[in-house]
């Protein structure tokens, strides 16, 4: 199985020491995050878990100690845009972000470490030319540390439209020059661009839009063949990633970013972060008493086949 880390917070921004202890303590406890009673109970174990998914714009805080997480297979998706403090108001500087990223990939394996330049939007100083111009130096910097490089354009859900005003959706002519201009840089620093729930109108200029977190990317990872039995969470129509099992919590992203969907407000993620406790098994608070705790059915999708990689 895989346990994903970031479709609702930053784990390794944020609570890299809870995370290191749940895995020493061979557990995580999740709540669910509609039915709050409901809770579940993974395994923090390579014999059942093939594959740690992190997502994150800030790696830092768990480079120092990843030999404690070795004997899992991993895949980073590490977001690196080109936005200022104005949008982005609490991620690090980009250039230590890209300079993580690469210490990353030498420790987990290139094939390990995917960059997201997303989502993209247009707004003021944010024109065409800018993402251009953006994402050809960054695309530099990472040269020979990344294969793949995942875009998606904003989606205006209605936590974004509030907290983000003035922002709209990129229309489709722009949509794609920014398909045909990444697709052009990425081959001259052999990168190949994926596209993130955004249907098959990039692929004719040589986007792959085939998903970014499916099951073929995990097999190159892990470098084994996978066998989820046909099991897919999508969260969004069109999506063909394997997102279940994610043991994060929304309301506790510190980012700050306005187009973030998985916080609904700064005070709502103020009081969830001073609700943390990193010995908790809970990411957020404790048990309560009308907990119902279930284990998970956890087992190993790994075949046996090794997975060919070439070049």
């Amino acid at each position: 199985m895989i346990i994903n880390t970031g479709s609702r917070t930053d784990i390794p921004a944020y609570y890299s020491d809870w995370f290191f202890r749940r895995v020493r303590e061979g557990y995580v406890l999740v709540r669910n995050p509609y039915f709050k009673e409901q809770v579940i109970r993974y395994r923090l174990d390579p014999a059942v878990v093939d594959c740690l998914n992190f997502c994150t714009k800030n790696p830092m805080p768990m480079l120092g100690r990843m030999g404690e997480i070795a004997d899992f297979g991993q895949m980073w998706f590490v977001t690196v845009t080109p936005y200022g403090k104005e949008i982005e108001p609490f991620v690090p500087d980009k250039d230590r972000v890209l300079e993580a990223v690469k210490e990353l990939s030498r420790i987990v394996g290139i094939r390990s470490v995917s960059w997201r330049y997303d989502p993209v939007f247009l707004l003021g100083r944010y024109s065409l030319d800018f993402h251009i111009e953006s994402f050809e130096r960054m695309a530099g910097k990472l040269e020979g540390y990344v294969e793949n490089c995942v875009i998606s354009f904003i989606d205006l859900y209605e936590k974004t439209k509030r907290n983000f005003p003035g922002v709209s959706e990129v229309g489709r002519k722009e949509r794609e020059r920014i398909g045909q201009e990444f697709v052009r840089i990425g081959r001259k620093y052999g990168i190949t661009i994926r596209s993130c729930c955004e249907g098959r109108e990039l692929e004719k200029y040589g986007v792959d839009v085939s998903g970014c977190m499916s099951r073929q990317v995990m097999e190159r990872a892990v470098g084994e063949e996978l066998y989820p039995a046909g099991r897919h969470t999508n969260v969004r129509e069109g999506c063909n990633c394997l997102l279940g099992n994610d043991i994060g919590v929304y309301n506790t992203c510190g980012h700050g970013c306005l187009y973030c969907y998985a916080n609904y407000s700064r005070e709502a993620v103020a009081e969830n972060m001073q609700r943390h406790d990193p010995y908790s098994p809970f990411l957020i608070g404790g048990p309560m008493e009308n907990d119902i705790v279930k284990e998970a059915k956890q087992e190993s999708y790994k075949s046996g086949q090794i997975v060919l990689v070439f070049p």
